[in-house]
């Protein structure tokens, strides 16, 4: 566990490294920009070198995942331990926030391994106590996204976390297609939804379509297909607000290609829709622009943070 650092220390260390502190940033502004980080990465991603180097004030970690019913970070750290606080800290006392991330393709989200509600409860909500979040993001994929016990136990868990913790913005994150959230997809969000959970966002996952069309277009008809799927589900007349896009960045695992036009494609868009928020996987892959292996390199021509820099000014 890394050692914590006073607020003062952290707030000065963020003057020196050349991002602002406003007090009242990390307390209630929204965040809209939060690309994910993996936290399991080697070495251990630094995300104030980060905020410096790109310009990226807030981040989604990725990801805690579940040791029998007890929530670790990607099995290896407990939460409970604060690890990584130290980062998280520095972070906010640069004006940005984190959203912290359960699930993910590799790991068991807790839903899956906790049989009881009330268990299931009290893990979510020792990541929470932990870690003072704000956030909570729920990233549902695989089979995870078609087990109907564990999905009504997770909305169970989350209503109760919820009104335990009643400022805690929740969102969950799933796979879609250009023409959106899959009957899966959509049945995870209405058993949230039925069981009393107040959802701040649904996050899509732009990316690994397995189907011949260019990358950029598909995200923005992914979005605009989720957008009216959701009006329906949490009957609003506009659910932009309520919707964030998380494109992979590079080359996906189909191998098709997600590139910095493509980006700027996306950002526009959702300027002029305000959408929620915008996000990607994932920002070490972005720093180490790197041609390799797709889990650390993004496979196109770019310099160093080159997307973050595209995603850094977008505000809602």
């Amino acid at each position: 566990m890394r050692r914590r650092l006073l607020a003062a220390v952290l707030a000065a260390g963020a003057a020196v490294l050349g991002w602002s502190a406003p007090a009242s940033a990390a307390a209630g502004d929204p965040i809209h920009a939060a690309p994910y980080v993996d936290m399991g990465s080697w070495p251990t991603p630094s995300l104030t070198d980060m905020a410096s180097a790109s310009g990226v004030k807030s981040y989604t970690l990725a990801f805690i995942t579940a040791s029998g019913c007890k929530a670790m970070w990607f099995n290896a750290y407990d939460p409970r331990d604060a690890w990584g606080k130290d980062q998280v800290d520095a972070i906010r006392a640069g004006g940005g926030d984190v959203k912290i991330s359960f699930g993910g393709a590799s790991g068991i989200e807790l839903a899956q391994a906790c049989s009881d509600v009330g268990a299931l409860t009290a893990e979510y909500k020792a990541v929470v106590d932990a870690y003072g979040l704000r956030y909570l993001d729920v990233d549902i994929e695989g089979s995870a996204v078609a087990e109907p016990a564990s999905i009504a136990r997770r909305s169970q868990a989350l209503a109760q976390l919820q009104q335990q913790e009643p400022g805690l913005k929740i969102s969950l994150t799933l796979p879609v297609l250009p023409m959106g959230l899959t009957a899966d997809g959509l049945n995870v969000v209405q058993s949230a939804v039925s069981a009393g959970v107040d959802l701040d966002m649904v996050n899509i996952m732009a990316m690994d379509y397995y189907q011949d069309v260019d990358y950029g277009d598909a995200a923005v008809q992914a979005a605009t297909s989720t957008e009216g799927q959701l009006r329906s589900i949490l009957g609003v007349s506009d659910a932009w607000s309520r919707l964030g896009v998380t494109p992979m960045l590079g080359q996906n695992d189909d191998h098709h290609v997600f590139d910095q036009s493509d980006l700027s494609q996306l950002v526009s868009f959702a300027r002029g829709k305000h959408l929620g928020m915008l996000s990607f996987w994932e920002m070490t892959r972005d720093r180490n622009a790197c041609t390799g292996a797709t889990y650390q390199c993004t496979n196109v021509p770019q310099a160093p943070y080159d997307f973050s820099k595209i995603l850094a000014g977008y505000s809602g």
